[in-house]
């Protein structure tokens, strides 16, 4: 998959340069943040048009299939219905998002100011993935998959390709997981020839849940990172790319979490929502420990947060 990845980036750069970003990297020294490493690189891809990494593989799902009258539809806890709504207005293409109850007021803003047309129903985003299933067959809407697609998938890993671009390969890297779309981008690119981190909120643990029983299964999903990785089980594309790839997981608490993220902002100034600061929480909580002579690269994967929950100081 390596090739098809660095195919994407050099397309989608190529074609859609204006509205995609190759977001920056910001180098640390470990200290900065309270860690005793080498390097600390911080991948900004908060930075990104949308607000997230989604952007690359929506972009790419949405250039690779024909789009008819009925344009393209998608289920998404937000960020990827933001992803989709803002890659089907570049385009120029109708777009329907679902949403679930537990999708901010912040994403739910953001997608009305791009046009799309917004359904919420359902507690959790399986339930908004099932009615959005059900109207792709109605219309014939292209369905833009959140994580289990494979160019969403290799839109995904093309953010892989330039964190190696700017920092070489990093001794570990670091990665959210919901569906697993990012990680399993991510593992395709780099292989083996890191370790990779798959990092979980304790009260959405699709990955740890697959691992135990042997096979994607669905869990109950809840808590402050929900509404990103409120995944209910961890898509098939990314089950068979973290078997082979993805050694190291980890289970983070929502107060780790809820502490990254202040700390982002605090020490770093980056307003981040809760899903992008687990790679700092696996870091302040102990889960992933570093050597002294070692790099780390840490994917700040969204920035869609709603500010009034970040205290100002």
């Amino acid at each position: 998959m390596r090739d098809q990845i660095a195919a994407a980036h050099k397309r989608l750069f190529a074609e859609h340069g204006g509205f995609l970003r190759e977001t920056p990297m910001l180098r640390l020294p470990g200290a900065a943040l309270g860690v005793d490493c080498k390097a600390l690189w911080l991948k900004l891809e908060h930075l990104q048009v949308s607000g997230s990494f989604k952007a690359r593989g929506m972009l790419n799902r949405l250039t690779q299939n024909t789009i008819g009258p009925a344009g393209v539809v998608v289920a998404s806890g937000g960020n990827a219905g933001i992803a989709t709504a803002a890659a089907a207005k570049h385009l120029g293409v109708a777009c329907e998002v679902f949403l679930p109850e537990v999708s901010s007021p912040a994403k739910r803003a953001k997608l009305a100011s791009l046009g799309a047309k917004v359904t919420i129903i359902g507690a959790v985003y399986a339930d908004a993935l099932a009615a959005c299933l059900e109207r792709q067959r109605e219309t014939g809407a292209l369905l833009t998959h959140a994580y289990d697609q494979a160019e969403v998938v290799i839109g995904a890993g093309t953010l892989g390709a330039e964190i190696e671009a700017k920092a070489g390969v990093p001794d570990h890297l670091l990665v959210s997981v919901g569906g697993g779309g990012l990680i399993a981008g991510l593992a395709a690119w780099f292989e083996d020839r890191c370790h990779i981190h798959a990092l979980e909120p304790a009260l959405a643990p699709t990955l740890h849940a697959a691992r135990a029983a042997g096979q994607p299964v669905d869990v109950a999903v809840s808590g402050i990172a929900a509404d990103a990785l409120g995944a209910k089980r961890i898509g098939n594309i990314a089950w068979d790319i973290t078997q082979k790839h993805v050694k190291h997981a980890h289970l983070l608490t929502d107060e780790a979490i809820a502490r990254a993220q202040q700390t982002l902002w605090q020490d770093c100034r980056l307003a981040v929502e809760p899903a992008a600061a687990l790679p700092l929480a696996a870091l302040q909580s102990g889960a992933v420990q570093l050597g002294p002579d070692e790099t780390v690269c840490l994917v700040i994967c969204g920035g869609n947060v709603d500010l009034r929950t970040l205290h100002f100081q």
